[in-house]
């Protein structure tokens, strides 16, 4: 095969681009120029280095939406944005994440993932008064900045040369942060000081680099390969069932397979079990389907790889069954309910899900954003 120079030059930039994944990538040193960027914003329109030119101080903070730590110090960037606005300081927040390169069993804490279509809505929801950028296509910004995790902040001068690089503050947790190195970079900066603390360590979600692709086709192998069953449960069975006398949230889905939007949605369950069950939460699917087709249910339980806990009705007295899950259940199915830990419900949903955010904010806001 003939290698043309330019397709020579293609390879080169292909194998070069991936060798800097993740192990050459290399923290911006204090004293560095700002590297350049223009990316699309939750906005809608562009960000480059220039649109924040006329600002003394110019904060990047590289963050995310699924990481809870990153979603821990969402109230406090916004807090900081409000007390530096009149000093001249800029804010912009850069998700560095490759949307491919997260794994389901990563998204337990939240409701979204890294892509630009949920920054938007998680900008939104949490009513961010900054630029949020989107860099998960490249992340070639990201690689020249050289996040370690997310948050991380760089903090540069009037000349655009990097005088803090690190962490917010000394706690994640609300209300315990007792070193609050951003703000005190600031305010150095702001009366012409040196900054106190340069550097610090970083504590957070790793960088979703796009080297981690293969970490989410591997688990979605394995995940695969998990046994599937279906067990029958009796009136009794479900009366104990829905009492909840755990500690675990329970998603309790009902279901049929003659029932076109309880196989619709199926596939979304299943990606909702995979997110949050490594958490305080079980998902069970109850069929009631006529009891002599259990095969025919678990046939199709495997097909969906749906390694939830499933049982399947032995009463065929559908009306008792809607008495014992939930009085205000009409009758129509799918139905889902959220069921903490003692048996009360904090959610129902009678028919398809056709917005699984929703279900999956009911879940996140139950379960908690960070970490406890």
């Amino acid at each position: 095969m003939k290698i043309t120079l330019f397709s020579f030059m293609v390879m080169f930039l292909f194998i070069g681009y991936n060798q800097l994944l993740p192990a050459e990538i290399k923290t911006l040193e204090i004293g560095s120029l700002a590297p350049a960027f223009n990316l699309p914003g939750v906005d809608g329109r562009n960000y480059s280095l220039q649109d924040f030119e006329s600002a003394d101080i110019l904060v990047v903070i590289f963050t995310c939406n699924h990481c809870p730590t990153a979603q821990a110090y969402e109230d406090r960037i916004i807090d900081l944005v409000n007390d530096y606005k009149n000093n001249n300081v800029a804010f912009v927040a850069i998700s560095p994440n490759d949307p491919l390169a997260v794994r389901l069993d990563e998204l337990g804490y939240t409701d979204l993932s890294d892509d630009l279509a949920a920054m938007k809505l998680r900008a939104a929801a949490g009513n961010f008064n900054f630029p949020y950028l989107y860099d998960g296509e490249t992340q070639r910004v990201s690689m020249a900045y050289g996040p370690v995790s997310t948050p991380h902040v760089f903090i540069f001068d009037k000349q655009r040369l990097l005088r803090y690089s690190g962490r917010i503050d000394d706690s994640e947790k609300v209300g315990q942060a007792k070193i609050h190195d951003t703000r005190n970079a600031l305010e150095a900066l702001l009366v012409g000081q040196p900054v106190p603390v340069e550097t610090t360590k970083t504590f957070g979600c790793s960088i979703k680099w796009a080297d981690k692709r293969d970490n989410v086709q591997e688990a979605l192998a394995q995940w695969a390969q998990e046994p599937v069953t279906v067990t029958d449960i009796t009136l009794d069975g479900i009366k104990k069932l829905v009492k909840n006398d755990t500690d675990d949230l329970l998603f309790l889905n009902v279901w049929a397979t003659w029932c076109g939007p309880c196989v619709a949605e199926f596939p979304e369950l299943v990606e909702i079990n995979r997110m949050y069950r490594n958490r305080d939460f079980k998902m069970v699917t109850l069929s009631v389907d006529d009891s002599d087709k259990k095969q025919s249910v678990l046939n199709f339980l495997k097909k969906k790889q749906a390694s939830t806990t499933n049982y399947i009705s032995q009463s065929d007295d559908i009306y008792k069954i809607i008495d014992i899950v939930d009085s205000k259940w009409q009758g129509a199915i799918p139905y889902s309910l959220l069921i903490a830990p003692g048996g009360k419900i904090i959610y129902r949903h009678e028919g398809s899900i056709t917005n699984p955010l929703t279900t999956k904010r009911a879940i996140v806001e139950y379960l908690g954003r960070v970490y406890k």
